[in-house]
């Protein structure tokens, strides 16, 4: 039985996109069916981001890797053994802990909508153990005016009767429990979302691909990881 919601948002220097990103998560948090706990994960860090996400009243963890993988490794890890408190991890609170807790996923530069967790959790009391939806993009400023509609002609490949292919760290939620299974997100630049939901496949779990979890993520041209999703948009 699900009892919390553990939220992991890996961050690089989000000083401008954070605010935005917290704000959407306590919206959602406040139409929420259980307790939300979001923790940043504050990867090299060299700007204010740290500063922003303890003015928002929420919890910060700190790694040097320079690596998305890594960062939500670290970050579930505390989520779901209690590292960030004064308990030794492995213990059967520890383990009670990752049993009840559905762990939801997203990324500094992307908005959840309010009604992301009511969703996520929707599909998982229906037998879910994995959650994957779908991105939006509202601003295409910055880049060529065919951009967008290619993006748009793509992505819609990959969707059919409210099920979908893709796969986005920026949205993505599983049970405490299927997240082990799955042996947890690898310290990898990028592909750590992929390759954890393969693994959930692999494992026999359901993994439940949901048009109706929806976010709105940032197009800019500059990437935080490698070969990520502006590097899609730059082949594009």
């Amino acid at each position: 039985m699900l009892t919390r919601i553990a939220v992991v948002v890996p961050a690089h220097d989000e000083e401008q996109l954070l605010p935005a990103c917290l704000d959407a998560l306590r919206e959602a948090a406040r139409h929420a069916p259980l307790p939300v706990d979001v923790l940043v994960v504050l990867d090299s860090c060299r700007d204010d981001t740290a500063k922003i996400a303890t003015d928002a009243g929420v919890d910060t963890l700190a790694v040097t890797a320079r690596n998305v993988g890594a960062a939500r490794a670290a970050g579930a890890a505390a989520m779901l053994t209690g590292a960030r408190g004064s308990r030794t991890p492995g213990t059967r609170a520890d383990a009670a802990q990752a049993d009840g807790a559905w762990l939801a996923c997203t990324d500094a530069d992307t908005r959840v909508g309010p009604d992301w967790f009511s969703q996520q959790i929707r599909l998982a009391e229906a037998g879910a153990d994995v959650v994957t939806g779908i991105v939006v993009v509202d601003d295409w400023s910055d880049w060529p005016d065919n951009t967008a509609s290619a993006f748009r002609d793509a992505y819609r490949k990959g969707v059919r009767n409210g099920q979908h292919g893709h796969v986005h760290g920026a949205n993505l939620g599983l049970t405490g429990t299927a997240y082990h299974r799955a042996g947890g997100f690898r310290p990898v630049p990028v592909g750590e979302d992929q390759a954890l939901v393969r693994a959930a496949t692999d494992a026999g779990l359901r993994v439940v691909r949901s048009t109706e979890v929806r976010v709105v993520t940032s197009a800019r041209p500059r990437a935080r990881a490698p070969e990520g999703f502006s590097a899609y948009l730059h082949a594009l």
